[in-house]
């Protein structure tokens, strides 16, 4: 293919039963590097643009773009439309919205240990049946996303937050009434099926509002909740059993989640960008929030009646295009499994999860550990957590600011220029050397910190030592957790949900595992030994980061190539005419190419 892009490939038409295939293909090929531009008054063009890294570039990881290519992506950058009219302050207010929804499902999970006893007695089973009820909770944690991020990636993040929701809500209502272990054990799956799904949307949220070179603070902070959960709910799970019963718990979780659901609905505007574009096409009226209503409103009461008809015109042909791609149907959860069969993000997801399962591992051991070595009960284990879950709180924005200033020393050095509030184009961006070298050196102390965390365990020292351990390993293993899953997010920009989808599948079932097999492996081993097998798996893993910084860029640059002929092969499918060789102008792929081709089209 040529390099740069100067000719358009040409592809021989693909008709009947075959076309039908190449279209189911293609709707399933993940989106690539760059985030999509905005597309709110025509369909996509049938150009398609290919090229590949040169030899240099995949040696040194040094890219340096084509004179063409980079004269168009400067005039792209600054003539096209911002990638988010939503404003820093509405920004805020999104992401603080999807922190606080993403904070419900480990807290739900979390929450319910310290009950675990009084809930064996009550429904008169064995403490290793009552267990099932939260190898089950992990197990529909990871499912559930599958369909939910596809979900969202679809129709948009509204509704489906709303239905997810609204399960999370009776299924609180059904535990905290319920009289049989069986309908816990079902109850439980579905309060899981609930709420898990916030934490896949909460990355798609990000994505549509902020482009790469701002992703990383943002995604910090949206990912929050998760991470802070597991070290606060233990407190309030052992106040609640202690003192009111464990039903209260679950009744604290309805109103919890009634108090925060009803101004979401009310003030949440949708963001997915196949609804709303940059978010200036207003979604469906059955979609919009308070605040997207009262702008439509004052807009048309602002404008002369000429504008407000023009107005209306442009939008319904904007948001009748985004409809015609949107192509809603019943959600998918192989979509999400379709990921693993990438090289880099396989890699990338197993990696991710042993350092969560090293992260889950403190978590669940620490309760037995605690009370055997310090005699504390329910109430204290729980709030030595806290120095955890500060560690967990401080490293969203620890790694996000890092992500961002690595971004741009990156583009300083190679000189790609970044347009704040415009898109980014990653094609000849190095993104997976700008977020691995965040993460190793915070994998590096967190794993230090495990190794020592367990041999302090095993000589029963002062209980500080323990705590500030815990501490570290809150901040460093959080941060290099983020640092990949922003990562991921950057490789698939377009289905950003179904990405987090999958890293939440492989994250919390290899965690479920890990979580069962701690408390065997430190009796097994002792409590040094056990975690310094632990830290020694992250560490042998490690090498992964190496590899996807080495290869990830010419895998990530294949993938665009087969998405963007699979996409152009649709698009000829569905207008049932051959395509002809052309000869087109250097085209921008990623963000800025939709902008280059309209630019084009009206040109002519």
């Amino acid at each position: 293919m040529p390099d740069g892009g100067e000719h358009a490939q040409p592809m021989i038409m693909a008709t009947g039963p075959h076309c039908s295939h190449s279209i189911e293909k293609a709707e399933h090929v993940a989106p690539i590097d760059g985030e999509k531009d905005e597309q709110q008054h025509e369909t996509q063009s049938n150009r398609t643009s290919t090229s590949t890294l040169n030899d240099q570039e995949r040696q040194d990881g040094s890219v340096t773009p084509d004179r063409d290519a980079e004269m168009a992506l400067h005039s792209t950058r600054t003539s096209s439309p911002p990638f988010s009219v939503f404003t820093a302050q509405q920004k805020r207010m999104i992401v603080l919205m999807v922190a606080t929804a993403s904070f419900f499902s480990p807290l739900s999970a979390n929450i319910y240990f310290p009950a675990l006893n009084t809930l064996a007695e009550d429904f008169n089973v064995s403490s290793g049946v009552i267990n099932l009820t939260l190898t089950s909770y992990m197990i529909f944690q990871g499912l559930a996303p599958t369909i939910f991020g596809d979900l969202a990636d679809m129709a948009g993040r509204r509704p489906t937050y709303l239905i997810g929701f609204t399960i999370y809500i009776a299924a609180c209502i059904g535990i905290a009434c319920c009289d049989s272990y069986a309908a816990l054990l079902v109850l439980r799956c579905l309060q899981s099926s609930g709420s898990s799904g916030t934490i896949a949307l909460a990355s798609g949220v990000v994505a549509d509002i902020a482009t790469s070179a701002e992703r990383g603070s943002w995604m910090g902070w949206a990912t929050s909740g998760p991470m802070v959960a597991p070290a606060i709910a233990p407190v309030l799970g052992g106040i609640f059993a202690q003192f009111l019963g464990w039903r209260w718990i679950f009744w604290f979780l309805t109103i919890l989640a009634g108090v925060f659901i009803v101004p979401f609905a009310l003030v949440f505007p949708e963001t997915g960008r196949n609804v709303v574009g940059n978010g200036s096409i207003p979604p469906q009226g059955w979609n919009m929030s308070l605040i997207n209503y009262l702008q439509v409103r004052k807009t048309r009461r602002d404008s002369s009646i000429l504008e407000r008809t023009v107005s209306r015109d442009s939008q319904r042909t904007a948001q009748l295009a985004l409809a015609r791609q949107r192509k809603l149907r019943i959600p998918n959860p192989l979509n999400a499994l379709i990921l693993l069969l990438e090289k880099d993000v396989a890699l990338l997801l197993f990696y991710n999860s042993i350092v969560y399962c090293a992260f889950y591992d403190v978590l669940a051991s620490a309760p037995q550990l605690l009370g055997e070595i310090y005699g504390y009960d329910a109430l204290q284990i729980g709030l030595c957590f806290l120095p955890f879950g500060a560690g967990c709180f401080l490293a969203p924005s620890l790694s996000g600011k890092l992500m961002d200033w690595n971004f741009r020393r990156a583009a300083s050095k190679i000189g790609y220029e970044i347009v704040k509030g415009k898109a980014n184009d990653l094609r000849h961006f190095p993104i997976e050397h700008v977020r691995i070298s965040v993460a190793v050196p915070m994998v590096f102390v967190g794993d230090a910190a495990l190794l020592a965390y367990g041999w302090v365990m095993h000589v029963e020292t002062h209980l500080a030592v323990p705590l500030v351990l815990m501490f570290i390993q809150g901040c460093a293993l959080t941060g290099a957790f983020n640092a990949m899953s922003v990562l991921l997010v950057d490789l698939y920009p377009l289905a950003p949900a179904t990405a987090t989808s999958a890293n939440n599948l492989v994250r919390c079932l290899m965690g479920a595992g890990a979580t069962v097999a701690v408390i065997y492996m430190i009796e097994a081993m002792g409590r040094g030994w056990c975690f310094t097998f632990v830290a020694g798996v992250v560490a042998v893993c490690s090498p992964i980061l190496w590899v996807l910084e080495r290869w990830g860029p010419g895998w990530r640059e294949a993938r665009r190539v087969k998405a963007e002929e699979l996409k152009a092969e649709n698009i000829q499918c569905r207008k049932g005419e051959p395509e002809k060789e052309t000869q087109s102008s250097p085209s921008v792929p990623g963000e800025a190419s939709a902008v280059v081709e309209e630019q084009e089209r009206k040109k002519r």
